[in-house]
């Protein structure tokens, strides 16, 4: 597995701009850390159980169909394509939050978020499944995502203001880099 694909598209499907990230940044902003830290604590729990949940559908699907682990690195890159171009074309400026933090708001929220559905679904199946099925291994990459996605959602919380001030001062430069990273990571998962 080439550890730096992983790593650069964990990081940037988990600390771009999402719903997830807003409405922390919103929160933080507004309510401050306590509360969006009651969101994020909520927000990390789902995650992790939507990898664990995603796990287990694809060591389902790969048991019985054992040539899907080609059709889902299919599918996992096309999706890092397309989100890709979506953080290319993203404009974080403009987003607005109005949503009660709680923590089993940002549970609740993980579920209906595509942006984290499609990664969940994707991650293990394109950089995991094809080169560990052992249970542990599968078990320590959900754990070192869980806590990428924490630490993504924390850092939201930590630079509330400074973060979305510089975001939206060189919003397209760093888009630009975010979405040329990813592309990367999308190569790599066929070299």
């Amino acid at each position: 597995m080439d550890i730096t694909s992983f790593l650069i598209y964990c990081m940037i499907a988990t600390f771009t701009p999402g719903p997830t990230n807003i409405v922390i940044l919103s929160t933080a902003n507004n309510f401050g850390t306590k509360k969006a830290m009651k969101y994020t604590y909520g927000a990390t729990v789902g995650f992790g159980l939507l990898l664990i949940i995603s796990a287990m559908l694809n060591t389902i699907l790969i048991t019985i169909m054992p040539k899907i682990t080609i059709v889902m690195q299919i599918i996992g890159t096309v999706y890092m394509f397309y989100l890709a171009f979506k953080i290319y074309k993203m404009d974080a400026s403009n987003q607005t939050v109005n949503q009660t933090a709680t923590f089993i708001s940002g549970f609740l929220a993980q579920f209906v978020n595509p942006k984290v559905v499609l990664f969940t679904l994707t991650v293990i199946p394109s950089f995991i499944m094809p080169h560990y099925s052992s249970s542990p291994a599968v078990t320590i990459s959900i754990i070192v995502i869980t806590v990428i996605g924490f630490l993504a959602f924390v850092t939201w919380v930590l630079f509330g203001k400074i973060f979305k001030l510089f975001l939206q001062k060189y919003n397209k430069i760093v888009n630009v880099l975010m979405a040329l990273c990813l592309a990367y990571a999308a190569i790599m998962i066929w070299m």
